[in-house]
């Protein structure tokens, strides 16, 4: 039975934020539709970051200031849970290990050294990149915000895909492992790839040109990340979708941010 579509927004933004959304189902079904309404908590999270962003450059901050709010809103919207999995994705691969003590190191509560660099290079990326795009223009600055946080989270219904199997028997990645048809998961990045085109339009027609392609690299540095995790965990983990969606949100800044 297809759950209502209410579940999977309640599932999707229950899950993928701090956002005040009670999950009234966890069954797979319920996963599915959140997965599949994922990128709908990358539009709002999105929305948000780039408020703030844009605030504070009319009360006539610096472009600086405004991207480090910006990467601060998605961070805090979901108590650091994508940035905490990037940084045991990176200590579980750094290991070397086995996969059984890779996963192991990955359930740690501290961060290795692995994880910190990681951590630092990918937020100083962002920053990077969101500072030189509000330093062309708020506008540039704001749809890049958006677009990466919305590509982020396409990531995660793609890497829900089905033949997509859980590391473990247990956890956020065992619940949604696999849940989402492909067929059902093409048409959402189809459609996330024309809202960026649809965004990119409103700057310009090369913009069109470099949303589009911020959404396909993002896609691309997610799926090569995906299947290394594969090869080495045996499956997905929360934390690897955390890993992944950071992945994609600092590739797709970086691609909006040459000026080529």
């Amino acid at each position: 039975m297809t759950p209502p579509p209410l579940d999977g927004l309640r599932f999707a933004f229950g899950t993928l934020s701090v956002l005040p959304v009670k999950v009234t189902r966890w069954d797979r079904e319920a996963a599915r539709g959140g997965m599949l309404c994922a990128p709908l908590v990358g539009v709002a999270l999105g929305c948000g970051s780039a408020a703030l962003g844009l605030l504070l450059l009319a009360l006539g901050s610096s472009a600086l200031l405004a991207a480090v709010a910006t990467v601060a809103v998605p961070a805090v919207l979901t108590r650091g849970l994508h940035l905490d999995g990037l940084a045991d994705t990176a200590d579980g691969l750094g290991s070397g290990k086995p996969a059984e003590n890779a996963l192991r190191i990955m359930k740690q509560s501290d961060i290795g050294p692995f994880g910190v660099i990681t951590l630092v290079f990918v937020l100083l990326a962002q920053v990077a990149a969101l500072s030189q795009l509000y330093g062309d223009s708020w506008a540039r600055g704001a749809t890049a915000a958006v677009v990466s946080a919305t590509a982020a989270r396409l990531v995660l219904t793609l890497a829900a895909r089905a033949g997509v199997p859980p590391a473990r028997p247990e956890g956020l990645g065992a619940a949604v492992a696999g849940v989402v048809p492909v067929r059902g998961a093409v048409p959402v990045a189809v459609a996330v790839t024309l809202g960026a085109a649809g965004a990119g339009a409103l700057l310009g027609s090369y913009d069109i040109v470099r949303t589009v392609l911020a959404v396909a690299a993002a896609v691309g540095a997610a799926e090569l990340l995906l299947r290394h995790c594969t090869r080495r965990f045996g499956g997905v983990t929360g934390d690897v979708f955390g890993g992944l969606a950071e992945t994609a949100a600092t590739t797709a800044l970086v691609i909006l941010s040459m000026n080529v």
